[in-house]
């Protein structure tokens, strides 16, 4: 491949830890509810009756995906809010029991550190940020050494959006319960990866979200098990049993319900085929450039993601010179875009200022080839070289 940009303007997209494009089977579903099936679902007429069942029935898709009732799962507007009525609502509520203590991550996504940070600040709770290893990996060992009988709730995501590292969560579980605290993940990477069984995982409360999984933007929801006590953040309605009232985005929910429904024809599948592809990728770039470094853990880390820090290169340079030959990838969250700070969660695992502004996160997807792939290395090595 020439140093120009992709023929035809073809473009190679290695950012699905960002979204992943709507499945046109999910698209299709959602089509009636932007349309003739416009009824509000909390009305009792028949038109709103008929929306409100395909409601019911999304909800039943999603939550059977991970193995929970349909009454604890409650839709949001993604995962942002879901991780943030986690927090704010179970600590909120364990008030009135006296414990006042927070435990997360030092690398955890920014919608449970900057919600940590504000609980903190405006209501006086403790919070403890527990540190990870060079791997990304948490040690149930040292997070026993962090939880007490204060503590309320324990949030450590499933798999880091940046560099894929995958957490041991049933441990990690049961250390919080052992002194009585609840356990909350962020599920929303692996939802599309790996199987996922609240039951198995030990977990309290989980975030989802669903255009991870090839389905729409701008709708989530958090798992909530039976008994778990937590505050109602919003007021004004009984939608979603009080714990998110609003009239609900019927399209979105539909569509999310229809993502959950396709996930068991092809997670498992293509897990196998990314995790494949990956590893050839890992290979190929480094073959090419001997100083890489491969972020993460190097074998518990998500089937698709690539995360590397190139020496002596600028990772903002080069993701702009990556998109100018038709090339869409990434240094980390799409949240965090457009601050000039080494990502975080680089800083957490010890990664230098100098290496982590020098990185790249690639992420594979149901589109992505290795013809893509090799072509991906040549722009690497015409960009680099």
């Amino acid at each position: 491949m020439s140093v120009s940009s992709l023929p035809n303007n073809r473009r190679i997209y290695l950012d699905y830890s960002a979204t992943t494009p709507i499945d046109p089977a999910v698209r299709d579903a959602m089509l009636p509810f932007l349309g003739d099936d416009f009824g509000n679902p909390s009305s009792v007429h028949a038109d709103g009756q008929k929306v409100r069942r395909a409601l019911d029935f999304a909800r039943d898709k999603v939550s059977g995906a991970i193995g929970a009732d349909n009454s604890e799962l409650f839709f949001t507007s993604g995962g942002t809010e879901a991780d943030n009525t986690a927090l704010m609502g179970v600590m909120l509520a364990a008030r009135k029991t006296g414990r006042d203590h927070l435990i997360t991550t030092t690398f955890e996504h920014h919608a449970v550190l900057d919600c940590a940070e504000w609980l903190s600040e405006n209501f006086g709770f403790k919070v403890s940020f527990v540190p990870v290893d060079s791997n990304g990996l948490l040690d149930p060992e040292l997070l026993a050494e962090y939880v007490t009988d204060k503590t309320a709730l324990v949030s450590v995501m499933h798999a880091n959006n940046e560099i894929g590292t995958i957490q041991p969560i049933k441990e990690l579980a049961e250390v919080a319960h052992l002194r009585g605290a609840y356990f909350h993940t962020d599920a929303v990477q692996t939802f599309g990866q790996l199987p996922l069984d609240v039951n198995d995982l030990g977990v309290d409360l989980l975030t989802l979200s669903s255009h991870k999984i090839y389905g729409p933007k701008g709708i989530g929801a958090l798992y909530i098990r039976q008994g778990t006590q937590i505050a109602s953040l919003l007021h004004g309605g009984k939608q979603e049993r009080e714990k998110r009232p609003g009239t609900e985005n019927a399209a979105g929910i539909v569509g999310f319900g229809k993502a959950a429904e396709l996930l068991p024809e092809w997670r498992d599948t293509e897990a196998v085929r990314i995790s494949t592809l990956r590893d050839i990728f890992i290979a190929m770039t480094r073959a090419h450039f001997p100083g890489v470094k491969l972020n993460g853990h190097p074998t518990k880390r998500l089937a698709n993601n690539a995360h590397f820090s190139f020496p002596n290169a600028d990772g903002e340079t080069l993701l702009v010179a990556l998109d100018r030959r038709g090339v869409s990838a990434s240094s980390g969250s799409a949240c965090s875009s457009g601050s000039i700070e080494p990502s975080h969660v680089l800083k957490a695992i010890g990664v230098p200022r100098e290496l982590a502004q020098a990185s790249v996160r690639f992420t594979l997807g149901r589109k992505t080839t290795e013809a893509d792939l090799r072509e991906v290395i040549n722009a690497l090595v015409a960009i680099l070289h």
